[in-house]
């Protein structure tokens, strides 16, 4: 029977090789991108939010590790169809625990990268004209 960390480790290359929506989102309303510059990882996450503040849809692109890649993808399924408030009230503690394998700290700054461009891009409307 595999270990918990084994399981762990399957969940995490499972989003890594089929990715929970990447790609690009058209009719994005909010976007961010940001980098890790210690090692090159690169997320941009682009949303689409109605009205009342719900996660309508989401996207990401982007280059880099594992870990960078898989915790995008699992933080946009965990966070699809929930609204900005509950997007403000997801911990950086609450990403490290969704991603479940222990880091080292230059490694959660991979873990966290998509939960940082997240939080921002909240906060960063997209203008008509840089729509893809």
């Amino acid at each position: 029977m595999p270990s918990e960390e084994e399981l762990y480790q399957e969940h995490v290359l499972d989003h890594y090789e089929d990715p929970f929506h990447r790609g690009t989102l058209a009719g994005a309303t909010h976007a961010h991108e940001d980098k890790n510059p210690l090692c090159g990882d690169v997320v941009r996450i682009e949303l689409k939010l109605d009205d009342s503040g719900k996660i309508e849809d989401l996207y990401f692109t982007g280059e880099g590790c594992v870990i960078s890649q898989a915790s995008a993808s699992m933080l946009l399924e965990e966070i699809h169809g929930k609204t900005v408030d509950d997007l403000k009230a997801f911990s950086a503690a609450d990403m490290l625990a969704l991603y479940g394998p222990r880091l080292t700290p230059n490694r959660q700054k991979c873990c966290l990268l998509s939960w940082k461009v997240l939080q921002s891009a909240v906060h960063s409307p997209v203008a008509k004209g840089d729509q893809p």
